[in-house]
C-alpha cells in the first residue's frame, strides 16, 4: 500500500512534467492540429488529479487554475491592443502597382516557339527578351550566355523554358 502512494507521487510529477513537455512541442516546435496541446492539458489535469486529496480540491484547484489562465489571455490581448502590437506583428503596407509589385502574368504560352535573345546569364534562370517585353526564364540545366538567340520550348504556368536557338532573332 506504501508502493502504491510513493507511485502516486512520482507519477504526479511525471504526468505534470510530461504535460508541460507537449505543451512546449506544440507551441515551439510543431504546432499544427493540437494534438501535442491537448495530450499536454489532459496530463496536467490528470497529474491534478493524482496529487489531489479528493475530487472536490481537485475540480477546485482546476476552476481557480481555468479563471486565472483565462484572466492572463484577456488581459495579454488587451495589453498587445493597446500597445499596437498587432501592428507590429503584420504586414501594414500592400502589394500594388505604385509599389513596385508586379502580379505573375497567366497568358505565356503565346511565346511558346517564339525566338528571343538572353540578357543575363541563363544558368539555370535569368531573363530574356522576348518580342521586346523581359520575361524571368529558366533553362533546362543548360547555361546561355547573354546575348545568345534563345527558343521557347514549354510553359508550365508562369515558367517559362528556353534552349539555345540555332539562329539569330
Amino acid at each position: 500500500m506504501l508502493f502504491l502512494a510513493e507511485m502516486s507521487g512520482w507519477l504526479a510529477t511525471l504526468a505534470f512534467v510530461l504535460g508541460i513537455m507537449a505543451l512546449c512541442i506544440e507551441i515551439f516546435i510543431a504546432p499544427g492540429f493540437g494534438v501535442a496541446g491537448v495530450v499536454g492539458v489532459i496530463l496536467l489535469g490528470w497529474g491534478v488529479l493524482l496529487i489531489s486529496v479528493d475530487i472536490f480540491h481537485a475540480t477546485q484547484a482546476l476552476t481557480v487554475a481555468l479563471i486565472i489562465t483565462l484572466l492572463l489571455l484577456f488581459g495579454g490581448i488587451w495589453l498587445a491592443g493597446k500597445f499596437n502590437f498587432w501592428h507590429r506583428m503584420a504586414l501594414g503596407s500592400r502589394q500594388n502597382k505604385e509599389g513596385g509589385y508586379v502580379a505573375p502574368r497567366r497568358d505565356m504560352e503565346k511565346w511558346i516557339g517564339v525566338q528571343g535573345l538572353a540578357a543575363t546569364p541563363l544558368r539555370p534562370a535569368g531573363t530574356a527578351l522576348i518580342n521586346g517585353e523581359r520575361i524571368d526564364v529558366v533553362t533546362e540545366g543548360e547555361f546561355i550566355a547573354p546575348g545568345t538567340p534563345v527558343l521557347v520550348v514549354k510553359v508550365e504556368g508562369t515558367r517559362v523554358v528556353v534552349k539555345a536557338a540555332a539562329k539569330e532573332v
